[in-house]
């Protein structure tokens, strides 16, 4: 009897499943492929290196853009404020003339003379007139008498000795020069004193 229940347990017994062979073998490929070989990693690894190589010099050309763009701005508005300070430059030279000639009126009429007098009187209000007009807009005469001589400001019309005054120093006027906002419009014509010859 306890043959036959030996028996019956080995019959109930489940039998073990046999794996097969091509399983194990598909599974060991598809590890293999998991790991990717050294030639696909240096690959994308030069990939990886081309594109941010690509991505700095894409910076560098928007990071120069940005500056030009800036510059462009900066000049543009420079050019703005120099259009508005020197627009009057043609028209403040074209009144120099008239004012010199207002200047040359005064200078060249008798004061002594009662019939002259309110000639004078009218050419003087209206040179002061004229005057304080282009004064407003930035033009301001350029009169540097007994000051030192500035190749900038002046143009020396001769050269004169003298012992009193330092050399290089302006001893007169010719006519005097303008400037608008800083910028000279009409050099003042001026005579120069040099260093008496020994």
């Amino acid at each position: 009897m306890s043959s036959k229940k030996h028996q019956v347990e080995t019959e109930q017994a489940p039998e073990q499943e046999e794996v097969p062979v091509e399983t194990v073998s598909v599974e060991l490929e598809d590890t293999q492929a998991e790991q990717p070989d050294a030639a696909y990693v240096a690959e994308l690894e030069e990939k990886l290196a081309s594109a941010e190589a690509s991505a700095a010099a894409e910076k560098d050309n928007a990071l120069r853009t940005l500056a030009e763009m800036e510059n462009i701005r900066r000049r543009a508005a420079l050019d703005v404020e120099k259009a508005q300070k020197f627009a009057l430059e043609k028209f403040a030279g074209e009144l120099l003339p008239v004012i010199d000639s207002l200047e040359r009126a005064l200078e060249h009429t008798d004061k002594e003379d009662n019939a002259f007098k309110a000639v004078m009187e009218g050419v003087e209000l209206t040179l002061k007139s004229l005057l304080s007009t282009v004064e407003k807009f930035g033009v301001a005469q350029i009169d540097p008498q007994g000051q030192p001589f500035d190749p900038n400001k002046h143009q020396a019309m001769s050269m004169v000795e003298n012992a009193e005054l330092a050399p290089n120093s302006v001893l007169a006027v010719m006519m005097k020069g303008y400037e608008l906002n800083g910028r000279v419009l009409r050099p003042a014509m001026v005579m120069v004193t040099k260093s008496p010859q020994a």
